[in-house]
């Protein structure tokens, strides 16, 4: 070709001068401007002739067109052929415009290309309508996510191409993933990318778009209606009791983690990918089909939050606001578009609104608490039923320490009284904003509250006994709970101390005086027969009241109640059995004088702390069957 268009310059005579040599620039008549436009028409005219072959094949009004058949089956290389003759279609219309933009060649493409849309119309409408199961949001997520790398490049790599590889690649059902067949919903989605590109590179967007936007509105909709989701308004969520709206709320969460991590996931990656070729389309697509969805399902929260408050609605609350915050960088993601800004908007309203619940919520907890007056004492100087409710609680609020801490960050804690240099040894603020800190807090208003319980008690050593218990479910739910982390090893030591303080109390007052009627040490000690009578007779009355008092109290922690037992066992009994065996044999009228046999004063000892004995009833036996009994061991 250069031969015939350009005059070289080696071929010219050397006599020849410059002004005789043809210049180089000099066009052949075959090249000629005039030669050149009918050269392209002519290739114009093939490709409009090639496309025209093609579309009427597949001309849905034709006659001889059969309704059950589909271009985007089995091999699809007739589905690639369509394509690339819309392709060049487009091509031939683009040139014969620019030409005589009235010219009957442009109407004739004018409406081969109708007929193409009209085709592609029904194929994209079956594809989506027909592959729901593999295009169902869950599918695509996750087989088809940890692809998406490889499928951006390949559409990028794509978009490099001519349209002839862009047609044969996206439809190919034979690529190679991972050394292996694409799954079907990755096929089928490239179905789709191939007709919307098409479809939009000839000006027939909005007609794909409206065809996807209300297919898959339709499967965001019934999704979300089988997951149980609806719509309510605050004045429905405000006066519905709370056994209606905790099963919505367990109801919800499943769902918001179902939508999230699936639906709108799903949803995005396929509005993605189907409508790469143009970032405003996607974004429109997208926003459609799910933004009223989304903030609907997100509203639920806020109303939930803005509803009827109590202290026993923070845990779900809590559940809540713990799903929204975990879940909150997908959803940013997920709805980054400009026009899905008031789907995000929508969380972060549900999202303050829930803490500003949940701190009204602990504040009306704190004040229930410090408002509590014990004012009647409990049978036996068992666990309060406050003790119990209030640590309950805590061990639950303390599985979302995390949340909380989040939720508390910047709300201080206000304390109007000093504060126990042992339970806040570093703190010289009345202010703290530490989860840990506030825990302690709450146990010390618990604390106060079980000292002014004791002061019902007009038996002082009952009084102890139900500081022992209270103390004691209080240092066990702290033990074996996530409040040991909150309040600390240095402070549950102090409250292990308190304890043992309280039983030292309690057996000092409850038992002193029969612990006192012994002899300090019968073994070497000598008393007179009269000495003797009056330590058995002082015994028996101690005892007898002792037990009387005492066989009524509760120790409801078994560990507890075994080791104030053996406690007393240890004080009482070895110098009960020394003054028994030495002095029983001096008196004639034994059975006046010596009530108890060791045996009987051990098992009134073990029958202690169940509740179950009788005001002055005491287990007793001979002096004589307790003898044998004694000389067997």
């Amino acid at each position: 070709m250069r031969g015939f268009i350009f005059t070289s310059s080696k071929a010219s005579s050397p006599t020849h001068s410059v002004a005789q040599s043809p210049p180089r620039t000099q066009v052949s008549p075959m090249t000629s401007p005039s030669h050149q436009r009918t050269f392209s028409a002519s290739i114009m005219e093939e490709d409009l002739l090639y496309a025209e072959e093609i579309i009427k094949r597949w001309d849905l009004d034709s006659p001889f067109y059969s309704k059950l058949d589909y271009l985007f089956t089995g091999d699809r290389r007739e589905a690639r052929l369509f394509v690339k003759s819309v392709n060049s279609l487009q091509s031939a219309m683009h040139f014969f415009v620019s030409e005589n933009a009235s010219s009957e060649k442009i109407v004739h493409a004018q409406k081969l290309m109708q007929v193409a849309m009209k085709r592609l119309e029904k194929e994209f409408y079956k594809i989506l309508s027909a592959n729901r199961d593999v295009l169902d949001s869950e599918s695509v997520s996750v087989s088809f996510s940890n692809r998406s790398s490889r499928a951006r490049s390949s559409v990028s790599d794509e978009d490099n191409a001519s349209d002839e590889d862009d047609s044969s690649v996206s439809m190919s059902e034979t690529t190679v993933s991972d050394g292996g067949r694409v799954s079907v919903s990755e096929t089928v989605m490239a179905d789709l990318k191939s007709i919307a590109d098409c479809m939009i590179r000839s000006g027939y967007g909005k007609e794909c778009v409206k065809i996807y936007t209300v297919l898959r509105k339709s499967i965001v909709d019934e999704t979300l209606y089988n997951l149980k989701i609806e719509k309510y308004s605050f004045n429905q969520i405000n006066k519905m009791d709370w056994d209606l709206i905790e099963p919505k709320i367990k109801t919800w969460l499943y769902a918001e983690k179902i939508a999230v991590k699936s639906l709108f996931s799903g949803e995005r990656i396929l509005c993605d990918y189907v409508f790469s070729s143009s970032e405003k389309i996607r974004e429109s697509c997208f926003s459609e089909i799910c933004k009223e969805r989304a903030i609907s399902l997100f509203e639920f929260p806020e109303l939930v939050a803005k509803s009827k408050k109590s202290t026993d609605r923070i845990f779900r609350t809590l559940d809540l606001y713990s799903a929204i915050s975990d879940h909150w960088p997908e959803i940013e993601t997920i709805f980054s578009f400009e026009s899905t800004a008031a789907v995000r908007t929508q969380v972060v309203t549900s999202f303050v609104k829930l803490g500003d619940a949940i701190r009204a919520m602990l504040t009306d907890f704190e004040a229930s608490m410090q408002k509590e007056t014990l004012k009647t004492p409990v049978t036996g100087g068992g666990i309060h039923p406050l003790t119990r409710y209030v640590m309950n609680y805590l061990v639950f609020l303390s599985d979302y320490s995390e949340v909380l801490s989040d939720i508390l960050s910047d709300w201080p804690l206000q304390i109007q009284s000093p504060l126990p240099e042992s339970y806040f040894p570093s703190k010289t603020s009345d202010e703290s904003s530490s989860i840990s800190d506030r825990f302690a807090w709450l146990v010390l208003v618990l604390l106060c509250k079980i000292d002014s319980g004791a002061d019902l008690y007009t038996d002082v050593a009952q009084s102890y006994l139900f500081l022992v218990n209270n103390l004691n479910y209080v240092v066990s739910k702290v033990s074996n709970s996530n409040l040991r982390i909150l309040i600390g090893d240095e402070r549950l030591e102090n409250h292990n101390q308190k304890l043992k303080q309280y039983a030292g109390n309690y057996e000092r007052m409850a038992w002193g005086k029969v612990i006192s009627s012994l002899p300090v040490n019968p073994t070497a000690e000598n008393l007179s027969v009269e000495d003797a009578r009056n330590c058995f007779r002082r015994f028996n009355l101690e005892f007898n009241e002792a037990y009387r008092k005492q066989s009524t109290c509760i120790i409801s922690d078994s560990k507890i109640r075994d080791v104030i037992k053996t406690s007393l066992g240890r004080k009482i009994l070895p110098a009960y059995r020394t003054l028994y065996e030495k002095y029983r044999g001096m008196f004639r009228d034994v059975d006046s004088v010596v009530r108890y046999a060791p045996d009987d004063v051990s098992n009134n000892l073990s029958d202690l702390f169940h509740g179950t004995g009788a005001p002055g009833s005491v287990n007793t036996s001979s002096h004589s069957s307790s003898s044998s009994s004694l000389g067997s061991r």
